[in-house]
Parts: structure tokens; sequence; C-alpha cells
């Protein structure tokens, strides 16, 4: 194979994996960024639930007693699911995103790798041209022309070790990569079945101490709360006022007829004492 027919091909290797390492920049870089949005939002959603379960214990303080306690225990299973939720963002964070950012300095060392052997193949390209100028300025001087094709021969096979290098190189990154990103996305998957799995459970628990709610029973309580014991109803204070009223009246009658009677008793005397006072007069008019 000619000179430059193997340039051409260690050109083509060298664009294709120059595009498979912008490739993987790209996309791994988008997949992190949106990952890191995902553990940001799951944590934001911990937040609001913590306020959830804050919010709902205040208004359970002012219920009655079954209702509080089925809130309660509402309440203590969403904060139990928040701790999860913690250990879910905390293992996103080291098992997902992580792993994702590291391929940033990944990257660098590979274009670097890149970059060496790119210079190989201009040095190489660069030796080509000035042999052909050689050949043409002195067709018949052979010693320039072998000097000329010496410095081609060793830019060429150090352009072919560095490309056979970099070659391996990224064989070996593609291999990694794959690796990488297998282990990633089934950790990312334990991590969310892990989590789901226990809010199923959480879930669960929080269904049934909210369907236990005795509604009757918190209904006879609240009816109960209108009307203490020691607290009179409207009909009770109805009929205590009627019969105080005719208590009243009863004992109205009652003074009158006393009143009557008594005033009757001293006209009765008066008359008595006007008849005794007559007859003494007369007494004393026959002597």
């Amino acid at each position: 194979m000619s000179y430059n027919q193997e340039a051409r091909v260690r050109d083509i290797q060298t664009r294709q994996i120059q595009d498979a390492i912008t490739n993987v920049e790209k996309h791994f870089g988008e997949m992190c960024q949106i990952f890191a949005a995902y553990v940001r939002k799951t944590a934001r959603l911990r937040d609001k639930a913590d306020l959830l379960v804050r919010e709902i214990n205040l208004f359970a303080d002012t219920e009655t007693p079954n209702m509080k306690f089925g809130l309660k225990s509402f309440a203590e299973e969403l904060a139990k699911l928040q701790d999860y939720r913690q250990a879910e963002v905390e293992r996103l964070e080291a098992k997902v995103v992580e792993p994702l950012k590291s391929y940033g300095a990944i990257i660098k060392l590979k274009r670097e790798d890149l970059k060496v052997t790119l210079s190989a193949r201009n040095r190489e390209a660069k030796q080509m041209t000035q042999l052909e100028k050689t050949r043409q300025r002195n067709p018949s001087d052979r010693q320039i022309i072998s000097q000329a094709e010496s410095e081609l021969q060793r830019a060429t096979m150090d352009a072919a070790r560095i490309s056979r290098q970099l070659e391996e190189t990224i064989d070996n990154f593609e291999k990694q990569k794959i690796k990488d990103l297998k282990k990633t996305f089934c950790e990312f998957i334990n991590i969310e079945m892990s989590f789901h799995a226990k809010a199923l459970e959480m879930y669960t628990a929080a269904y049934q101490h909210i369907d236990n709610i005795d509604e009757e029973e918190d209904i006879q309580v609240f009816r109960s709360s209108l009307h203490p014991p020691d607290y009179p109803s409207r009909l009770d204070v109805v009929r205590a006022n009627s019969k105080l009223t005719f208590d009243r009246t009863n004992s109205a009658k009652h003074t009158s007829q006393i009143s009557s009677n008594q005033k009757k008793k001293m006209e009765e005397e008066e008359e008595e004492d006007e008849d005794e006072e007559d007859e003494l007069d007369v007494t004393d008019d026959e002597n």
C-alpha cells in the first residue's frame, strides 16, 4: 500500500475516532445535566412532602380523636417515605450523576491523545509535501531525495505507531464506555425500583390509616362537642323558663289569695271591735 493510501486510511480512522469522542462528549454531557436536574427535582419533591407532613400534623391537632389518629399515622408514613427519598437522592448523585460527570475528564484525555495523533499526521503530510517538492526541484539529486524519503518514512512510521496506540486507546475507551453505561443505567433502575418498592409499602400503610378512620364515631364526637353535658340545650332552657314562669304565676296567685284573706280577716276583726264598743256604750247608758 502506498504512502497516500495509508495516509487516507489513517485519516478516515482519525475522523471516526474524533466523531466518536465528540458524540460521547455531547450526549454524556446532556444526560449528566438531565440526571442532575432529575435529582434536584426529587430533592425538591422531598422538601415539599416534608412541608405537607408538617401541615397535616398541625391540622390533625385540631381534629377529633379518631381523625387525629388517622391523620397522624398517615403523616408518619409519609415522613418515613421522605427518608427513603433522601436515600434515593444521595444514591442517584453518587451512582448515576458522578460517573457521568467523570466522563468530562476522560473525554479531555482522549482529546489529548487525538491531538497527538493529529500532530503526527500533520508531520507526515508535511514530509510528504516536502518530498514532492524536492523531487520537482532536484529530480537528479538522489542524495537529497533519499534524505527526504528517509524523513518521510520516519514520519510515517511515527504516525502509524501513534495511530495504532490511539486505536487501542479508543477501543478500550469504547469498551469502558459500554460497561460504564450499562452499570450506570442498571444502578439507576435499581435505585428507582428500591425506592418505589418502599413507596408502595408506605403508601399502602398510609391508605389503610386513612381508610380506617371511623366517620360515624367522629361525627358523634363532633356533635357531642356542640352540646357538652354541663351545657343545657335550647329545649331544656325553654322548659326551665316555662316552669319558672309557671311557678312565679302560681306564687303570685297564692300571694294574692293570702293577701285577700288577711284583708278580709282584718275587716272582720275591726267589725267585731266596733260591736264590742257599741255594747259597752249601751251598758253605760243603762247604768
